[in-house]
C-alpha cells in the first residue's frame, strides 16, 4: 500500500490515530475506522470476520463484567450524598491539625476512589463541597485547586480502579493481584500528598489558616457519633468488597454485584428518616446482624475461604427486607435511581466500544508488524532495565499531556508489552509504576481533565492558571513516589507475594 512495507503501515497508523484524537475525533471509532481501513488493505475481507470476534470475545470477557457493577455502585453513592456526610465527619476529626480542611479533603478523596474509580464525579462533587470550603476558611486558592484534582485522581490508582481492570485485562495480568498491589501505593501517595499538605501549612500557615476555635473545640462524643454514623457503614462497605477480592472469598465481579447492593441499601439508609422509630430500629438490628456475620466470617470464613452459603443467602435477604422497609422513608429516589443506572449504562457502552475498537486496532497493528520498528529501535539504544523503564515511563508522562488514560492504556500499552520480557521487567510491577504515572494525565496541561473539572464548578474568579499552578507540586510528588515504588518494589509487591504465593 503506498509503496510502504507492513511494519511502517503501521506505524502510519499509529501516527493517524495521534493526529486524528488531537482534532477531537471520538476514540473508540477512530481506533475502529482505521483497524477496519488498514486491515481491509492488509488481510482483505477477513478483517469483518475480526471485528465480530472482537465485539463478541469483549462481550464475553469475565474480567470487564465487573465495570459496570463498580461504575454503577459509585454513581449510587454519589447520588445519595453519601459523600457530603463523609466529609463533615472527616472534617471534625482533622479540627485541631494545621490543614485540617485539606486533609480532610484528601482523605475523602482517598475513601471515595475505594468507592468509585471515577475520577470525574470526585473532583466535580469535592470542587462543590470542599473547594468553597477551604477558600472561605482563607485557604490560597492555588493548595486548594492542587488537593481537590490531586486527591481526585486517586481513584486511578486505589482499587477498585477501573484503570487497573483495563490494563489487567490488556496485559493479562491478574486483576486480583493488581488490587492487592496497588493497595499499598495508593496509601503512599495520599500518604505524600497530606504530608506536604501539612508541611506547607506549618512553613507558612497563611497557605491554609486553622479553623476558628468553636469548629476546632467540638466534643469528642460528637466526632464520635459522626464517624460512627457517617464514615464507619461506608468503610465496612468497602472494607468488605475489596477484603473478599483480595483474600480470596470472591472473585472481582462478585465482590462489585455485592458492593452494588450494599451501595443501594447506604443510600437507602443515609436518606432514611430517624425520627422515625421504626427506621432507627431496623437500621440497629441491620447492625447487629452484620456485626455478627463479620464476627462469623472472621472466625471461619477468612480461615477457610469457604463459606456456607445458607449463611450468604440470609445476608443478601436480610439486605434486600431491610433496604425496602426503610424505602418508604427515605429520601433516596427513584429518579436518582433512574440517573445511576443511565450513567452507568453510557458509560459502560463506552467502555466496550473502546474495547473493541482497541483490540481491533491492536490485531491490526500486530498483524503488520507496527510493533518491530519500535522494538528494534528501543533495543538498539542499548539500555540496561533501569534505563528502559525510565524511557517507558517518560513516554508515558509525556503521552499524558495530549491524550487521555484510556488511549496510553488500550494502544501504547500493547507497544510497550513485548518489551518487558527482553528487559526482564513484571508486568504486575509495570502496571503499578504505569497506573501511578497515569495519575499525571489527570493534572497535566493540555488536557488536564481534573483542572478542567474543578474549574467549571469553580467560583468565576478563580482562574485555570491558577489551579494549573495549584497542581504542579502534586505532580513532583506523584513522580517522587514512582521513584520510591521503583527504588523498593516490595511497596507494590509484598502484599501479593504474601496472598498468592
Amino acid at each position: 500500500m503506498f509503496g510502504l512495507g507492513n511494519p511502517e503501515l503501521g506505524v502510519v497508523m499509529l501516527a493517524l490515530f495521534v493526529v486524528f484524537i488531537m482534532f477531537g475525533f471520538p476514540i473508540a471509532f477512530t481506533l475502529m475506522a482505521l483497524g477496519v481501513f488498514f486491515g481491509y488493505f492488509a488481510m482483505g475481507d477477513l478483517i469483518f470476520s475480526l471485528l465480530v470476534q472482537r465485539t463478541y470475545s469483549v462481550m464475553t470477557n469475565d474480567v470487564l463484567i465487573s465495570i459496570p457493577l463498580f461504575v454503577f455502585m459509585g454513581y449510587i453513592i454519589e447520588r445519595a450524598n453519601i459523600l457530603d456526610r463523609l466529609f463533615r465527619s472527616l472534617q471534625l476529626a482533622a479540627g485541631p491539625i494545621p490543614a485540617s480542611l485539606a486533609l480532610a479533603t484528601l482523605a475523602t478523596c482517598a475513601i471515595f476512589a475505594t468507592a468509585t474509580g471515577i475520577v470525574g464525579a470526585c473532583v466535580t462533587l469535592m470542587g462543590l463541597l470542599a473547594f468553597p470550603a477551604m477558600l472561605r476558611a482563607g485557604y490560597d486558592v492555588k493548595i486548594a485547586a492542587g488537593v481537590v484534582c490531586a486527591g481526585g485522581c486517586l481513584g486511578i490508582l486505589i482499587p477498585p480502579s477501573v484503570m487497573l481492570i483495563l490494563y489487567g485485562a490488556t496485559a493479562g495480568v491478574s486483576v486480583v493481584k493488581l488490587y492487592a498491589g496497588a493497595f499499598f501505593p495508593g496509601i503512599m501517595l495520599a500518604g505524600l500528598y497530606m504530608l506536604y499538605v501539612m508541611i506547607m501549612s506549618v512553613l507558612n500557615p497563611a497557605l491554609a489558616p486553622r479553623l476558628p476555635a468553636e469548629e476546632r473545640n467540638v466534643p469528642v462524643t460528637t466526632v464520635l457519633w459522626a464517624l460512627l454514623t457517617a464514615f464507619a457503614p461506608l468503610a465496612g462497605r468497602i472494607g468488605a468488597a475489596l477484603g473478599s477480592i483480595i483474600f480470596g472469598l470472591a472473585t472481582p465481579s462478585e465482590a462489585a454485584a455485592m458492593g452494588s447492593l450494599g451501595a443501594l441499601l447506604l443510600a437507602v439508609g443515609y436518606g432514611a428518616d430517624y425520627a422515625k422509630r421504626r427506621n432507627a430500629i431496623l437500621v440497629q438490628a441491620y447492625g447487629v446482624s452484620m456485626g455478627a456475620l463479620l464476627i462469623y466470617l472472621l472466625l471461619c470464613g477468612f480461615t477457610e475461604l469457604n463459606v456456607d452459603r445458607r449463611v450468604l443467602v440470609v445476608t443478601v435477604a436480610v439486605t434486600i427486607l431491610v433496604g425496602l422497609a426503610l424505602l418508604p422513608g427515605t429520601s433516596f429516589s427513584l429518579n436518582q435511581l433512574k440517573e445511576s443506572v443511565f450513567l452507568t449504562a453510557r458509560t459502560t457502552a463506552m467502555v466496550c466500544w473502546l474495547f473493541i475498537g482497541s483490540f481491533t486496532f491492536s490485531a491490526v497493528f500486530a498483524y503488520l508488524g507496527g510493533h518491530e520498528p519500535v522494538e528494534k529501535f528501543v533495543l538498539a539504544l542499548n539500555l540496561s532495565t533501569t534505563g528502559f523503564m525510565v524511557l517507558a515511563q517518560f513516554i508515558i508522562f509525556v503521552l499524558g499531556w495530549p491524550l487521555e488514560w484510556t488511549e496510553i492504556i488500550v494502544i501504547f500499552m500493547p507497544i510497550f508489552l513485548p518489551l518487558l520480557k527482553t528487559f526482564n521487567v513484571d508486568p504486575l510491577f509495570f502496571g503499578l509504576l504505569v497506573a501511578l504515572n497515569i495519575q499525571t494525565s489527570f493534572l497535566s496541561p493540555p488536557v488536564a481533565m481534573a483542572p478542567f473539572y474543578l474549574k467549571g464548578v469553580a467560583p468565576s474568579w478563580v482562574n485555570i492558571n491558577d489551579i494549573f499552578r495549584g497542581v504542579m507540586p502534586f505532580m513532583l510528588i506523584v513522580i517522587v513516589s514512582m521513584i520510591m515504588l521503583y527504588t523498593f518494589p516490595q511497596i507494590g509487591l509484598w502484599l501479593p507475594t504474601q496472598l498468592y504465593r
